[in-house]
C-alpha cells in the first residue's frame, strides 16, 4: 500500500527530471532537420573505409532516432549508395543515443555518465562498421548516389517556415514516434522505484560484475527499449543498488537491439552482417560497462534519490510534455478510426469488381486502388520510406500507408503486385499475404 501511495509522487518526480532535457533535445534536432540539408548526411558514406565508418557514427550519435526509425533510415542510406560498414555504423550508434538521450541521461544520471556513454555509442559504432566492411565488401555505389546528393533542398524556405517545421518534426515525427514507449518507460520506472527499496541490489552477488551485467544484457537484448525512456528505468534501478556498469549495459544493448531490429537487419543485410552488428552490441556493451566501473568508480552517479528539480520551469515543461502526448495520443486514436473507415470503403469497392487476369494494381478497378498489409511499420520514419519506395515506382501515383493498421492504400497504373512487394522489402518490411 505505500508502495502504490508512492508512486503518483515517484511519477510527477520523473516527470520534472524528463521534461526540461527531452524538449530542449526534442527542439534541438528540429532545427538540425530544418536546417542541416540532408544532402549533408549522405555525403562521403559511399567508400568502405575508416573515414565514411566514422562519418556514419558521428551523423549518428546526435540523432534521436529510436531503433524502428534507425533501420529504414539506414537502409535508405545504403540504397544511395552508404557502404555496408558505414550502414552498420549508423544503426549501431545511433538508436544508443541522441541530443534528447544525452540531456536526458545527465539530468538523471550525471555528465559524467552521460560523455561516457556518448563516447561508447560513437566507438562501438566505428568498430561494428569496420568489422562489416571487412567481412561483406561494398558492392559497387548505386550509380544515382551522386545524383541524390545534388538534388535540390525542397525544404521549407524562409525562417518562420522552417522554425514550424522544427517544431512539426520535433512534435509529430519524433515525440509522435516514442511517444507510447515514453509512457511505458516512465510508469515502469516510477513503478520500479517505488516497489523496490533502496538497497535491493546491494549485497546480491548476481548484481554486480560480469554477471550482473550479463543479466542485464539478457533482458535488454530482445526488447525494445526507447533511448530517451530507457534512462529513467536505469536510473531507478541504480537507486535502487544496481552497479553504474551494469544499468550502462542496459541503456547500450537495449536500445540498439529488439526482434525486430534483429529481423530487419537479417532480412536486408544478410546473417554475416547480422552476426557482426550483435557481437559488436553485445561485446562492446559488457566492454565499456566492466571499463566504467574500473574508471569511474570515484564519480558519484546521480539517481532519483537526490533532491528533483523545484521552480516553475521543470512544472511548466512537465505539464507541456504531458499535453503534447495527450494531444498526439488523441490524433492517433483519430487517425485508426478514419483509417478503418478507408479500409472498409475501398474492401466494399473491391468485393464488386472484376480484377485483371495478371496480380496487380489496375487504374480500371476500383479507381486504380489496392492494398497491401505491411509487416514491420512502428512508427511515423517507417510510414514515410514505405510511402517513399512503393512512390518511387513510376506507375504508382499515390501510396498512403497507415501506422495503426498497416495496411497501405496504393493508387496509380497498371503494375505488377511482385514489384510491390519487392519495393517495400527493399525497405526493410515485409508483406503479409492474404489468406
Amino acid at each position: 500500500m505505500l508502495a502504490l501511495a508512492a508512486f503518483p509522487l515517484e511519477l510527477w518526480s520523473i516527470l520534472l527530471e524528463l521534461a526540461p532535457s527531452l524538449l530542449i533535445g526534442l527542439l534541438i534536432a528540429g532545427l538540425i532537420h530544418a536546417y542541416v540539408p540532408s544532402a549533408v548526411i549522405r555525403r562521403g558514406l559511399s567508400r568502405p573505409d575508416l573515414g565514411s565508418v566514422v562519418r556514419a557514427s558521428l551523423v549518428g550519435v546526435p540523432l534521436p532516432l529510436c531503433s524502428c526509425g534507425v533501420i529504414p533510415t539506414a537502409l535508405g542510406l545504403r540504397r544511395q549508395g552508404a557502404s555496408p560498414g558505414a550502414a552498420t555504423s549508423f544503426m549501431i550508434s545511433t538508436p544508443q543515443t541522441g541530443v534528447d538521450s544525452i540531456l536526458v541521461t545527465a539530468a538523471f544520471l550525471g555528465w559524467p555518465f552521460a560523455i561516457f556513454k556518448l563516447i561508447a555509442a560513437f566507438v562501438t559504432g566505428v568498430i561494428g562498421g569496420v568489422l562489416v566492411n571487412r567481412t561483406a565488401p561494398a558492392e559497387p555505389a548505386a550509380s544515382d548516389a551522386a545524383e541524390a546528393d545534388s538534388t535540390d533542398d525542397d525544404r521549407p524556405q524562409g525562417r518562420l517556415a522552417r522554425i514550424i517545421e522544427a517544431v512539426r518534426y520535433a512534435v509529430f515525427d519524433l515525440l509522435g514516434a516514442i511517444n507510447t514507449w515514453l509512457i511505458i518507460g516512465v510508469l515502469a520506472a516510477a513503478l520500479v522505484t517505488a516497489i523496490t527499496p533502496a538497497d535491493f541490489f546491494a549485497g546480491r552477488p548476481w548484481a554486480g560484475g560480469l554477471l550482473g551485467m550479463l543479466v542485464m544484457l539478457a533482458i535488454a537484448l530482445p526488447l525494445y527499449v526507447c533511448t530517451t525512456a530507457s534512462v529513467p528505468i536505469a536510473a531507478s534501478l541504480i537507486a535502487a543498488g544496481l552497479p553504474a556498469g551494469s544499468a550502462l549495459v542496459f541503456l547500450m544493448a537495449g536500445p540498439a537491439t529488439n526482434l525486430v531490429t534483429i529481423g530487419a537487419v537479417y532480412r536486408t543485410l544478410g546473417a554475416r552482417v547480422l552476426s557482426v552488428y550483435l557481437g559488436t552490441v553485445v561485446v562492446m556493451s559488457l566492454g565499456f560497462g566492466l571499463l566504467f566501473d574500473q574508471l569511474l568508480t570515484s564519480v558519484p552517479v546521480q539517481t532519483l534519490t537526490h533532491e528533483h528539480q523545484q521552480g516553475w520551469l521543470p512544472a511548466l515543461s512537465a505539464l507541456l510534455l504531458l499535453a503534447l502526448m495527450a494531444m498526439l495520443g488523441l490524433r492517433q486514436y483519430r487517425a485508426r478510426r478514419q483509417a478503418q473507415a478507408r479500409l472498409a470503403s475501398v474492401q466494399a469497392a473491391e468485393a464488386g469488381m472484376q480484377t485483371d487476369a495478371r496480380p496487380g494494381l489496375d487504374t480500371s478497378a476500383a479507381g486504380g486502388r489496392m492494398i497491401l498489409n505491411v509487416k514491420g511499420m512502428t512508427c511515423g520514419h517507417c510510414v514515410a520510406t514505405v510511402k517513399q519506395a512503393l512512390e518511387s515506382i513510376e506507375q504508382v501515383n499515390e501510396a498512403s500507408p497507415d501506422l495503426a493498421t498497416g495496411q497501405v492504400v496504393i493508387r496509380g497504373g497498371f503494375v505488377e503486385t511482385s514489384a510491390l512487394e519487392q519495393a517495400i522489402e527493399s525497405a526493410g518490411f515485409q508483406v503479409a499475404k492474404r489468406d
